[in-house]
């Protein structure tokens, strides 16, 4: 296995974390019969020679050997150095591996049965969590620094350099690497060991580059195996077949279907849907959904008898039952919404049969499904919606806070479960806060999500919470999505307010939320305490400094700036000018005072600082003519964030559509972060925005929420959504 090992030099070659003269005992270690010498090993190999899935030169080394191992059937864990393998070789993101690769696998790294608020729009799959690859960067030769063992709590410190081509030349030398070894995967296929042969499928069709080899090995592996989790593995791996090989994909397609229909599991059938369904959606059933919910029912039957059959109690039997979780089940239904994609009515009807199944393991996988829905698409969701809420009910916590958790991030969309999340808050006062050890309590989940439905039933805890010594700092926050409904607690929110400490390091930190709410209740006895926070000005704020521009919004919003004018007048020098001119101009519209301090920073060479400078001069409107040549010069060309508050102030002050609709349309396809402040613009333009009527028809009907993206979500992406919809159906009915 290892003829040639001290051959290598392995002291000149590096991984993550240095001299990758540890390697070859990592190599050697991952053939020993002790069990953690090969798990340390392990996480040596995936943690310095193929950190975050980047390849080195020591990468490159290891290969062969990796290969040597893999081949004897002596070495114990033989899968995951297949899986290693796999990762050493993958592709890149957005690759041709596509929902099944290894990419898939980091995408889903939150399982959905995990509670970790995985989305259908990930993929799962299979393997060992090590071996989810980062997207690779180029790398510079060498290491930056000294070296530093991971196994001592080092940290990798390799030069990045997105200049080079070294990175990109060694993912190239590792794919061929692992592709001349391949046919070691047409053997291991047949191996004695269901997890070599697991993850050999997958690696069969990724590296051995001969379709009709793979094909035939493929099938004739269907025909012999009894392992469901390998039957798993080969049924994803047709899958990529199909999508690897255009021309030789229905061979695949036909043992997939063939896989969909009895006599075969439950399990398979619904991953054989899954797969057809992202490779082959026209030969789906005709009745998918209602296929697919009766498949999970019955595969779920079927592992509640397995359970109830198992042998002695143990203390893992025991564990799995107090937090019981499916993921293989997760995986599979990750995949088949993945592939329905925009279907989003079809979606929500196989969400609706997993979120009305009778185990509820499988209505907690539906849960963090729902999430992943709920945050890229545009429907009608009041029918899940309500689903949801009766998991509130639930005597499983783990359900029972996967719903409170996706509930909390649909804001209004959560109305039609308000009554179960209000019943949950009356009977569970201990669910208000959250405590986390050594840090400050926060607000609970439901009640959260119930103050963000705007329900005034939040009203009463919220005030509770208020009158204690110890209310969650951010509590303000969620009183604002009440509006004028949490006028009961402005006092309370006066008198926290109040007490802010002036000088302390936390005064920015505890008063921002508390600004927010009174902005939310209009509450104008807030005035002295405002005031407070203003004092000082300009050179003594401290650590208020963070939210004087709150503030000073705050007092304008309350139409108490004339209040607060001499401190403003002295902080139009600071780097507060900006908005304390716009609330001078609320206060008593000289434009004479304010106009040349807007025009000066107007000129400035912050792309910020002239951005909100523009957004001011448009509430100035006619009076500020003064700037329309420099805000035409900014409309014009530069960063999106500049010329839009230009374009907007442009119309404001100018009342003419002609310089500005063409920067508009061009924004917002752009970048669709642009469409809600364009959307504000265009309703105060009533006819004027009718060229432009496109695009509102457009996102209107477009199925895709415009905050969606790929990996990554923000805890207002759907309010944000919801308020864009609603200002485009404002903007059209004004036309």
């Amino acid at each position: 296995m290892f003829t040639g090992i001290d051959e290598v030099d392995w002291a000149s070659l590096r991984h993550a974390y240095g001299s990758a003269e540890d390697v070859p005992g990592w190599l050697r270690a991952l053939a020993s019969a002790d069990t953690a010498e090969r798990a340390t090993a392990l996480d040596g190999m995936f943690g310095a020679v193929h950190h975050e899935g980047r390849v080195y030169d020591s990468t490159l080394a290891c290969v062969p050997f990796l290969f040597a191992l893999a081949a004897r059937e002596e070495v114990p864990d033989r899968g995951c150095i297949v899986e290693l393998l796999v990762s050493i070789g993958g592709e890149g993101v957005g690759g041709a591996e596509g929902v099944g690769g290894p990419k898939g696998r980091e995408r889903a790294a939150h399982s959905g049965s995990g509670g970790g608020g995985a989305s259908a729009e990930g993929s799962g799959a299979r393997g060992n969590p090590r071996s989810a690859k980062a997207p690779r960067t180029a790398e510079a030769p060498g290491i930056v620094g000294n070296a530093e063992n991971p196994r001592d709590g080092g940290t990798p410190r390799t030069a990045q350099d997105p200049g080079t081509s070294d990175g990109s030349e060694r993912d190239r030398r590792a794919r061929e690497a692992v592709c001349a070894g391949a046919g070691v995967f047409a053997a291991l296929v047949g191996d004695p060991d269901p997890a070599v042969r697991r993850a050999a499928a997958g690696a069969l069709v990724r590296f051995l580059e001969e379709p009709p080899r793979v094909l035939a090995l493929l099938r004739q592996r269907l025909r012999a195996e009894r392992e469901g989790c390998v039957l798993l593995a080969l049924t994803e791996a047709l899958g990529l077949f199909a999508h690897r090989y255009p021309a030789h994909a229905d061979g695949a397609l036909d043992l997939l279907a063939e896989q969909s229909a009895p006599p075969y599991a439950p399990g398979l059938r619904l991953a054989a849907l899954g797969q057809l369904a992202l490779r082959a959606p026209g030969r789906l059933p005709a009745d998918l959904v209602p296929a697919a919910v009766q498949l999970l029912q019955q595969r779920s039957a079927q592992r509640l008898r397995r359970q109830e059959q198992a042998g002695t109690d143990t203390l893992v039997r025991r564990i799995r039952r107090l937090r019981p979780s499916d993921e293989q089940g997760a995986m599979l239904l990750r995949t088949l919404h993945s592939a329905l994609g925009d279907r989003v009515d079809d979606r929500i009807a196989l969400l609706t049969g997993q979120l009305t199944s009778p185990d509820p393991v499988d209505r907690c996988n539906a849960v963090w499904m729902s999430a992943g829905l709920f945050r890229g698409w545009r429907g009608a969701y009041d029918g899940p919606v309500r689903l949801l809420g009766a998991q509130l009910g639930s005597e499983q916590d783990r359900l029972r806070d996967a719903a409170v958790s996706v509930l909390a991030e649909l804001f209004a969309l959560a109305a039609p479960a308000a009554d179960d999340l209000h019943a949950l808050v009356a009977a569970r006062p201990d669910l208000w806060t959250h405590r986390w050890e050594r840090s400050s309590p926060t607000l609970g989940g439901p009640l959260k999500a119930l103050a963000r439905t705007g329900d005034p039933r939040a009203v009463p805890p919220l005030a509770q919470l208020l009158a204690g010594p110890s209310a969650p700092v951010g509590l303000g926050c969620e009183v604002a999505h009440l509006g004028r409904a949490a006028a009961p607690l402005a006092p309370a929110v006066r008198h926290r307010l109040g007490r802010v400490p002036l000088d302390s390091p936390t005064a920015a930190r505890l008063a921002a939320p508390l600004l927010t709410a009174v902005r939310a209740v209009r509450d104008r006895h807030a005035v002295p305490e405002l005031l407070r926070l203003l004092s000082g000005a300009p050179d003594g704020l401290g650590a208020r400094d963070a939210v004087v521009g709150q503030v000073i919004e705050t007092l304008a919003e309350l139409g108490a700036a004339a209040e607060a004018a001499p401190l403003l007048r002295g902080l139009l020098r600071t780097r507060h000018a900006v908005t304390a001119a716009g609330a001078l101009w609320s206060a008593d519209g000289d434009a004479g005072a304010v106009l040349p301090v807007l025009l000066r920073e107007l000129a400035q060479p912050d792309p910020l600082v002239r951005a909100s400078a523009a957004r001011q001069l448009a509430g100035l409107g006619p009076a500020a003519r003064g700037a329309l040549p420099e805000l035409r010069r900014l409309a014009g060309a530069g960063p999106l964030r500049e010329r839009l508050p230009a374009a907007c102030a442009l119309w404001r002050i100018a009342g003419d559509p002609d310089p500005v609709l063409p920067v508009f349309r061009y924004a917002w396809t752009a970048d669709p972060r642009t469409r809600a402040p364009i959307a504000r613009c265009l309703a105060t333009m009533g006819p004027a925005a009718a060229p432009l009527h496109d695009l509102l028809v457009t996102e209107l009907t477009d199925p895709r929420r415009h905050t969606a993206q790929q990996g990554a979500y923000g805890h207002r992406d759907i309010p944000d959504d919801e308020e864009l919809l609603w200002m485009c159906r404002g903007v059209l009915a004004g036309l």
